[in-house]
């Protein structure tokens, strides 16, 4: 069982102990379960939003696109050559790199955009309302962001890194999942790995066709009445 000092103790370690000032035994017990909250929904390293955050995020999304036809897109980004780092620097050093690109992802997006760490040197990044025009313009500042300034990982060690980046717009009208559009976007990263990193590719066929796996989602019970390729409802569904 979590003790009350056991718990401010953590909060105190990871720097959140403005809210625990002062105030009546029941203002600093919320204030204990509000920081622990939100400790249990961040990433130890960076700060940034963990996997488990991330994925309430993308579901409330794709509920969000599904119902109203807006844009969201979604980055995976991946460290190049990163297991170079560890191997030539050591692990502190790649912890170095990986919490510099998280503090640069996250002076490249909106307040409304979730930065998080997959896992590993990989980030994910969720960008609500976010049109085909702008993607290519942010996932752009994204990269040249990492590429322009060298990390420096130790006194008098500087490191030149740079990220790929695979993004993929969750179809608008379409009760999707989670699992198709990181599926989708994680195709566009292996491309961007393939073709010589340090680039972003975003998915630019038009989603004009419902998979298997999303009709099943639109239509549940009732796909024996559907051929095996419909027509989208129409919408902006033009791809970065």
């Amino acid at each position: 069982m979590l003790r009350l000092d056991h718990a401010r103790m953590l909060l105190e370690q990871s720097g959140n102990v403005q809210s625990l000032k002062g105030g009546a035994n029941v203002e600093m017990l919320q204030a204990l379960i509000d920081g622990l909250c939100d400790l249990s929904q961040r990433d130890a390293l960076t700060g940034l939003a963990n996997r488990r955050y991330f994925a309430s995020v993308l579901d409330r999304e794709i509920d969000r696109v599904a119902r109203s036809g807006e844009s969201a897109l979604l980055l995976m980004v991946d460290i190049d050559h990163f297991k170079r780092v560890n191997d030539e620097h050591g692990h502190s050093a790649g912890d170095v790199v990986i919490q510099e690109v998280a503090k640069r992802l996250l002076q490249c997006v909106r307040p409304m955009d979730t930065v998080a760490r997959y896992g590993g040197e990989e980030f994910a990044v969720v960008l609500p309302d976010c049109p085909a025009f702008f993607a290519t313009v942010v996932t752009e500042r994204i990269r040249v962001a990492i590429e322009r300034d060298p990390f420096t990982v130790t006194s008098g060690v500087d490191l030149n890194c740079t990220i790929s980046i695979g993004g993929a717009f969750a179809p608008g009208w379409i009760r999707s999942s989670s699992a198709l559009w990181v599926e989708r976007a994680d195709l566009q990263l292996y491309s961007a790995k393939t073709q010589g990193r340090n680039r972003a590719i975003l998915e630019q066929t038009p989603m004009s066709t419902v998979s298997a796996e999303e009709k099943t989602l639109l239509f549940g019970n009732l796909n024996d009445d559907f051929p095996e390729s419909i027509e989208a409802v129409p919408g902006d569904l033009t791809q970065g």
